[in-house]
């Protein structure tokens, strides 16, 4: 009687092997992302520029109006500021996506119907089956989505200067948008959606957790952003308040001493009125301060924002690989005999 085991090619040419299947499996998933891409790189596109140019223009006529009756193009200016917000919206709605994708069709729909302990069984390893699951899908999510924030910015900065109501750098969702912390979220809802289709091993379940817990991390990236570099602070006198132009981190009122407190109850920033200026004279206050972190900081929070994720999204990645390897301690490949 002879012994059979399954045999499967090993390494390099197994990773690509498993590759060449999952893009057969997800080529639906694959199609629709790369028509998203190139659909928001041509909205984008013309963002940035026809639709930016003619806002532009039309706000160069607004401005210069001198009478209460002016003619410009009040259609061009929503236009522009309809397609950029909703460009931004969709580039940011990416993450979440992606993370109820992989929890929910990339490994949760697998381990539900089964499919992924048949390719264990016929010699495959479920170490390398999970590395194929996400190597092929980061790559693509990063390539995509790293295209689009740097078209986004560009689409962003031609608006700058020329549109009376284009958006700081510092508005919540521009900032997110901007830069490479769009990327790594991204990677991050990939990797936490693989962990939660492995946890949750139903399609169903992870494709509802696996996005609340990813906003769940972006909520708190957010507040913790701010503290991320240091702040540069802006002083202003008690008559008049002058905050910086930015990212908020602190403000409230410097006593003689150098200390600080915060704003009196029901004043805030306002000190020319008499029961303000009772209540911060008590305080001693001699003026008011803002910390903030100026356009010049940019590219420092994203980078260290990037940073962090990317450390976050590789133990996504460890904790699945080693949940994986628990629950799959005691599978051996099937042993077929013939005689």
């Amino acid at each position: 009687m002879t012994t059979l085991t399954p045999t499967a090619p090993h390494g390099r040419s197994e990773l690509l092997a498993l590759s060449g299947l999952l893009v057969r499996l997800h080529r639906p998933a694959l199609i629709l992302w790369v028509a998203f891409v190139l659909v928001m790189s041509a909205l984008l596109w013309a963002v940035g520029g026809p639709l930016a140019d003619a806002s532009a223009s039309a706000w160069a006529d607004y401005e210069a109006c001198t009478s209460q009756r002016c003619a410009y193009d009040q259609d061009a200016i929503i236009l522009y500021r309809d397609a950029y917000t909703y460009t931004t919206l969709a580039l940011l709605a990416v993450p979440a996506v992606v993370a109820a994708w992989a929890g929910s069709s990339l490994v949760g729909r697998e381990l539900e119907s089964g499919t992924a302990r048949l390719a264990w069984t016929l010699g495959v390893s479920p170490s390398r089956w999970l590395a194929a699951k996400l190597a092929l899908p980061a790559a693509a999510v990063a390539a995509g989505t790293g295209l689009l924030a740097v078209f986004h910015r560009l689409a962003w900065s031609t608006g700058q200067g020329r549109i009376g109501s284009a958006k700081s750098w510092y508005s919540t969702a521009t900032y997110y948008a901007n830069g490479p912390v769009v990327v790594a979220l991204a990677l991050a809802g990939l990797a936490f959606g693989a962990l939660v289709g492995l946890l949750w091993r139903r399609s169903l379940a992870a494709l509802g957790t696996a996005p609340l817990g990813l906003l769940l991390l972006w909520g708190g990236l957010h507040l913790v952003t701010p503290h991320l570099w240091p702040s540069v602070t802006r002083n202003s006198s008690p008559a008049e308040f002058l905050p910086g132009a930015g990212i908020n981190v602190d403000q409230g009122v410097v006593d003689s001493s150098g200390g600080r407190h915060e704003f009196v109850s029901g004043c805030g920033q306002i000190y020319d009125v008499a029961p303000c200026r009772a209540a911060y004279d008590k305080l001693d206050a001699v003026g008011f301060y803002h910390d903030y972190h100026p356009a010049s900081h940019f590219w420092p929070l994203q980078l260290v924002s990037t940073a962090l994720l990317l450390a976050v999204a590789a133990l996504f990645a460890l904790a699945a690989f080693r949940l994986l390897r628990h629950r799959t301690a005691s599978t051996r490949p099937e042993v077929r005999t013939a005689a």
